[in-house]
Order: structure tokens, then sequence, then C-alpha cells
């Protein structure tokens, strides 16, 4: 048990060390963040924005720039989120085939992986709740926060599928923009006026728009567009774990023993053999 929690938190340590490496994402996290939840309030325009949301079928009025910091908090969220695990996973990629060719379990890799993307998921979103509620109050701010914490936790793992299949950095960067541009703006109320159409719901961020915004200007909880957001998470990890197994496979089968550092000490060393001369 000792040896198995060692493996998991040196793991996790590196992952970590890792992302606080990533001075860009850093950067985004404390400054693009407050700087565009703060823009879309002073610069939209505060008149209502009528539409529908499909989860309760209730029509909505809400203010224009409110509605436009939810959604442009749920695109910067998933757009940090999911770079910090494509930096760690692509960046990190010939370091974990090390680790396997030397025996490393990839379960605790994995474990890592999830435990660091967990960490920034939630603290990435309890971070821009914090911040939309210094313009206003929304009416169930726990829902808020989860609903980008799951939305957090998707494009994390598309992350790391992206970071485990792609070969060069500014693929992942473009398949990481395309799809929050084409997933939060079908979506956004302001810029669709709500559409209509069920294709909306197989984006990857549909329950977290439709809890989010029930959290901004309703009583009336969610749990089912958090679930289905959850559900999405799952499909996304399998996908990752899918991808990091094909990426460690061939390391396996030309891996080494792994040892732990404190049982270094117990081996003897092994002394290279004399060489002897044979007559001629």
């Amino acid at each position: 048990m000792r040896r198995h929690l060692h493996l998991f938190v040196t793991a996790a340590r590196f992952d970590l060390i890792e992302h606080a490496r990533n001075r860009l994402a850093m950067v985004l996290v404390a400054l693009f963040i407050p700087s565009w939840i703060s823009l879309a309030h002073a610069v939209i325009p505060s008149s209502p924005v009528t539409f529908r949301l499909r989860a309760t079928g209730r029509l909505l009025a809400p203010a224009g720039n409110q509605i436009t910091q939810i959604t442009g908090a749920i695109n910067a969220v998933t757009l940090i989120t999911g770079f910090m695990m494509f930096a760690v996973t692509f960046n990190g990629g010939r370091f974990d085939r090390r680790l396997a060719m030397a025996g490393y379990p990839r379960i605790h890799l994995v474990l890592a992986k999830t435990t660091s993307l967990t960490l920034a998921a939630g603290t990435i979103a309890a971070y821009a709740t914090a911040v939309i509620c210094t313009a206003w109050s929304p009416r169930q701010p726990v829902q808020l926060a989860a609903a980008l914490f799951c939305g957090a936790m998707t494009y994390g793992a598309l992350g790391v599928v992206f970071g485990s299949l792609l070969r060069r950095e500014v693929e992942g960067m473009f398949a990481l923009i395309m799809t929050s541009l084409v997933d939060v703006g079908l979506q956004s109320p302001l810029a669709s006026g709500g559409t209509k159409s069920a294709a909306v719901q197989l984006l990857p961020t549909y329950g977290t728009m439709q809890a989010a915004t029930a959290a901004g200007f309703t009583h009336t909880p969610l749990p089912g567009d958090l679930a289905m957001q959850i559900l999405w998470f799952a499909g996304a990890a399998l996908l990752g774990l899918f991808a990091f197994h094909r990426r460690t496979k061939d390391a396996l089968a030309t891996r080494l023993p792994f040892r732990l550092p404190w049982s270094s000490r117990h081996q003897q060393p092994v002394r290279p053999a004399r060489a002897t001369s044979t007559p001629r």
C-alpha cells in the first residue's frame, strides 16, 4: 500500500510541477478570465435577450451582458483547462514512455493526470464564478461553479486526447480552439437566439450551458444536465485512456524493472568482470 501511494504521489507531483511551469496558462488564468468577463459586462448592452431554455422550457429574458459573461466564462474555462492538459500531455509524452519502459505502473500515471485535472478544473471554475459574482449575483452560484467545473473536466480530458494523438502543438491548439468556438458559439443565446435544433444536445458543453444558464437566472436545479456533462467527461476520459495506452504500449514491450529509490541502497553494486587475456 505504501509503495502504491508513493508511486501515485510522485506521478501527481510531476504533473503539478508541469502545470506550474506553464507560465502562459498561469497568465491566462490570472488575467484573461477576469479581463474577458469584465469586458463582457462593460461592453455588451444590458438590454434583455429573450430565449427559451431547452432544459426547463421556460422563456428567459436576462440582461445581454450577464448571459454573455456566462458563455464567456464557459469558453474561457474550457479552453484554458484543455490547453493546460494538452500541454502537460504533449510535453510529457517522452517522460511517460520512459517511465513505462522502467516498469512504472500506468494506472498511477493515469490517476495522477486525473488528480491534476480535477485540481486545475476546480480552481479555475471557482475563480471564474467568483469573478462573475463581483459584477452581479447569480441565483445559484454553487450550481454555476459545478457547471463550469464539469465543462472544464470535459475539455481537460479532450486535451489529453489531443495531446496523445496529435504530433504538433499547433495542431492541438487549433483543434481545441475550433472545438470550443463551434461548441459554445452554436449554443450562445446572444448569437443564436436560443436555437431550436435538437443537434445542440450533442455538443460537448450542452449540459454545462444549460445548468450554468439556469443557475444564473432561475432557482431551478438541473442535476440531470450536470449528469449529462459528467457522461461527456467519462466518454472523453475513456478516449484519453485509450490514447495514453496506445502511446505507451510500445514502451512496455521493452520495459526495464522499476525499483523505488529506497530499494536501490539494498542492491549490491555489480562489478564489471575482469578482462582475461587468451594465449595466442
